[in-house]
């Protein structure tokens, strides 16, 4: 199986990567610095200070592998994607890049962040996608 390219638009959007777990699904929403770290070949990753002692750490990290895969160490989640797949994603037009998933593993997909079509009290979209509805629709 190969990856397949979304092009559909979602609204919200952040400065830093955004992850989303719903049932047996992650979501990792990048932004634009993200993006071209991952177009690098390089690994983006983010943590979330969970109390005085304890932080989560979510990355997503290009592979040699063909699948897209999540593992959990400590309180770490790492999400890894084929290099290749990574790269025509983060250099193209496409939106999401939603790969064949490895085993029985949760389903997965990776998007680009866009700003928000209506300003929002605490969002920040200085370092997001121009929304392609801009103009279009508000939230």
């Amino acid at each position: 199986m190969s990856c397949i390219l979304t092009f559909r638009s979602t609204p919200e959007a952040s400065d830093n990567m955004k992850l989303r777990i719903l049932g047996n699904a992650i979501r990792l929403r990048l932004t634009r610095s993200e993006v071209e770290r991952i177009a690098a070949g390089e690994s983006v990753e983010e943590t979330t200070q969970l109390s005085i002692s304890t932080n989560f750490g979510y990355s997503l990290q290009p592979s040699s592998g063909t699948h897209l895969a999540a593992s959990v160490s400590g309180n770490h989640l790492a999400v890894s994607a084929p290099t290749t797949a990574l790269t025509t994603w983060a250099t193209g037009d496409a939106v999401a890049l939603d790969c064949p998933i490895a085993g029985d593993g949760p389903d997965i997909l990776v998007e680009k962040d866009f700003a928000c079509l209506a300003p929002r009290e605490g969002s920040d979209d200085e370092d997001t996608f121009p929304h392609p509805e801009s103009g279009q629709r508000s939230c």
